[in-house]
């Protein structure tokens, strides 16, 4: 885990102590995509309600990357949100 994605971790267990994360785990499986292709998911998280979202935490996109979460958020039926830590503030963009 990275500094980033370090950061993201305490920020989800604040959120589960506040009762809006009910579970989270890091790197917790792989997304196949095509043969020998597949990708990697940051955090899985539910939420209170119970759905599943896939959250990516980046400090830059690669083109690879950014295929990779484009074509697994329009295969699977999970919300994928991208974090990036700008000035101590999560922006979020959603596939």
């Amino acid at each position: 885990m990275n500094k980033t994605e370090a950061a993201y971790a305490n920020y989800l267990e604040k959120q589960k102590q506040f009762g809006d994360v009910a579970w989270f785990a890091f790197e917790p499986m792989n997304l196949k995509l095509a043969d020998k292709c597949f990708y990697r998911i940051d955090f899985l998280v539910m939420l209170k309600s119970g759905q599943l979202e896939v959250h990516e935490v980046k400090g830059f996109w690669t083109d690879d990357a950014l295929v990779k979460i484009k074509t697994a958020s329009a295969k699977f039926p999970f919300r994928f949100i991208a974090l990036k830590l700008v000035k101590g503030i999560w922006e979020v963009r959603e596939f």
